[in-house]
């Protein structure tokens, strides 16, 4: 007896958001050989990714932050308000040295951030760990935001009530992924099966009202569990 043949898995749907037309005519050569990854719209500006979002209903938003008119992190913060589009996850594109804002990216809504330098098979793996849910904090620029917030933390911290919903274990779970640490590393940091540590970081998404897991990292960030090193 023939096996029945597995069902096609939906092709990836991004959106790309640059005004520079070179840069994304760069990324959608690349995706559109693809077979799993499909671009179904360029914006120039963030008034039109909000609006070609809302239409097409991306996976993914691949976002420059400087846009004129509506900037990215603005037009991240109205995507992710948008009833419908909860499952669209936004990947930030930043210059790395020069953008300082990321920190507030991931606090509009942003699952993750690729630098705009990024190879291919770079771009490629981010999009796939975004629209798998994931999010995408590279722990050498996870450590640069620590230390940008560090000077604003105080004026920002939120009560430490906020945090007494965790367990001992979910509260240790926070502060590796706040440091940048993946499922993998946590689970061998504290000794778990990644099973078990990604259920930990489930439960404290869940229990802190967090959309995904960039937005554990902000909460990190902002109770002043991480700290920032010297």
């Amino acid at each position: 007896m023939n096996a029945s043949p597995l069902p096609e898995r939906a092709p990836i749907k991004v959106l790309l958001a640059d005004d520079q037309a070179l840069v994304r005519a760069g990324f959608k050569v690349l995706l559109d050989v693809e077979d799993e990854i499909t671009v179904v719209g360029e914006a120039v500006n963030g008034s039109e990714a909000v609006e070609l979002a809302r239409a097409t209903r991306p996976d993914v938003v691949l976002m420059d932050i400087r846009m004129p008119g509506l900037d990215g992190i603005k037009a991240t913060e109205q995507i992710a308000g948008i009833r419908g589009l909860e499952h669209v996850r936004v990947l930030i594109l930043t210059t790395y040295d020069t953008d300082a804002y990321v920190f507030g990216a991931l606090q509009a809504g942003a699952s993750g951030f690729l630098l705009k330098d990024a190879g291919p098979a770079e771009l490629l793996h981010a999009i796939r760990v975004i629209a798998a849910g994931d999010a995408l904090l590279a722990p050498r620029i996870t450590r640069r935001l620590i230390g940008q917030f560090a000077a604003v933390r105080s004026a920002n911290r939120v009560a430490e009530e906020r945090l007494a919903v965790l367990t001992p274990r979910e509260r240790e779970v926070l502060m590796l992924v706040g440091q940048g640490l993946n499922n993998a590393e946590i689970a061998a940091e504290l000794h778990l099966s990644p099973a078990t540590a990604r259920t930990h970081v489930s439960h404290a998404m869940v229990k802190l009202g967090a959309r995904d897991r960039a937005q554990l990292v902000v909460i990190a960030y902002r109770t002043g569990l991480v700290s920032a090193q010297p």
